[in-house]
């Protein structure tokens, strides 16, 4: 996965927006003193969304929150 700085994301934000898009990719943005976020594409989000939802529908997922479900779901149910 790509890594920028804030600041290189917020100088080059378009160029960063349409790779994303294109590339259907996420890319991480680090900040000073803080944790660094996840840029994707809405469409990208909706699918981990839709494809959290059927995991748990299948009993395959259950812990409390989505970022542990995600995690455990792509470690196989494995804590």
């Amino acid at each position: 996965m790509p890594h920028v700085s804030f600041s290189e994301l917020r100088a080059n934000m378009a160029s960063h927006f349409d790779r994303i898009e294109a590339d259907r990719t996420e890319l991480i943005v680090t900040r000073q003193n803080h944790e660094p976020v996840v840029v994707l594409a809405l469409s990208e989000w909706e699918a981990i969304q839709e494809t959290m939802h059927l995991l748990r529908l299948t009993g395959q997922c259950r812990t409390s929150s989505p970022i542990d479900r995600a995690g455990r779901c792509r470690r196989g149910g494995r804590a």
